[in-house]
């Protein structure tokens, strides 16, 4: 029997990853891999918090399982530092590259592989939709992880993308949840302004106070990711992750069955989804173009 562990930068009770999860098995299901016959799964809730994520990360590592499915940089990078033998794959990670997880994307060489998120230009892509639906916006946060080289990246696409759209943009470290609050209320006392959130580890462990700050200060914010507007955003743009982790159970099979990470190309996203609140953008008093709902996957009315 194979052992696959599983590490994840959430909560139990998370619909959205279970709803991940559950889209992995379905497919190692279709590759012939069956729970509790041939294939042994543990799996690790570690939350949004480093220490627990670098404590499950070796604990998952001393177990030595065949492999290990990790999401995101922040459980990556502490696996990685857990072990360099374990072949881990990851259905989403931010600029593998940049963070040091892969050689390069053709050839990974190391015990990693798996799936980017997305490439840099979709910071881009979140300002334009921003301006779509609000037109009246003309200052925009930007909220990253300043302590990742891939927070800083995506902040500077925006800022390049920023005078075509006749937008200031402003960013705002994700160091703690205090700052945030104070930096966005002042933020949101002069007029016209805007919310975009760039993807990293940190922002899902602020998943619900993004969201609860933006309807509070009337910002209106697209974020880089579904479960955000599950939890009240207003817009998100970003790849298909149930599309991602069944991608990802090919992978898993063909390490199980010996082929090596290092041999696996990195791929990129094939398939993206578009998720409107129309309830936050009534709140906001914002009507989204006709185009933009005819160009959404989902619509929550």
């Amino acid at each position: 029997m194979k052992r696959i562990g599983i590490l994840l930068a959430a909560t139990a009770d998370d619909a959205v990853f279970q709803a991940r999860l559950a889209a992995f098995y379905q497919g190692l299901a279709l590759l012939g891999w069956s729970i509790g016959q041939n294939v042994r799964i543990d799996t690790r809730w570690a939350t949004a918090k480093t220490a627990e994520i670098r404590k499950h990360a070796a604990e998952l590592a001393a177990l030595t399982p065949d492999l290990i499915l990790a999401h995101g940089s922040s459980t990556v990078g502490a696996l990685l530092q857990a072990t360099r033998t374990v072949p881990i794959v990851f259905p989403a990670a931010v600029d593998p590259v940049g963070a040091g997880f892969v050689d390069s994307l053709a050839w990974p060489g190391g015990n990693a592989t798996g799936f980017m998120s997305f490439e840099y230009s979709m910071g881009g892509k979140w300002l334009e939709l921003l301006k779509q639906i609000a037109p009246g916006v003309m200052r925009v946060a930007v909220l990253r992880d300043a302590a990742s080289p891939s927070g800083n990246v995506q902040f500077g696409v925006i800022q390049t993308v920023a005078p075509s759209l006749r937008v200031e943009v402003t960013p705002v470290n994700m160091r703690d949840a205090e700052e945030i609050e104070r930096v966005l209320t002042a933020f949101a006392r002069a007029p016209s302004g805007g919310l975009i959130v760039t993807a990293s580890g940190p922002a899902y462990g602020y998943r619900d106070l993004f969201t609860t700050l933006a309807a509070r200060q009337k910002l209106p914010a697209v974020y880089f990711e579904h479960l955000f507007v599950a939890a009240g955003g207003l817009m998100s743009y970003g790849p298909d992750y149930l599309d991602q982790y069944r991608r990802a159970a090919g992978y898993v099979d063909r390490i199980l069955k010996g082929e090596k990470p290092a041999d696996l190309p990195i791929q990129a996203p094939t398939k993206y989804e578009l998720a409107i609140n129309l309830k936050i953008a009534k709140a906001l008093g914002l009507a989204a173009p006709p185009s933009l709902l005819a160009s959404a996957n989902e619509v929550i009315e």
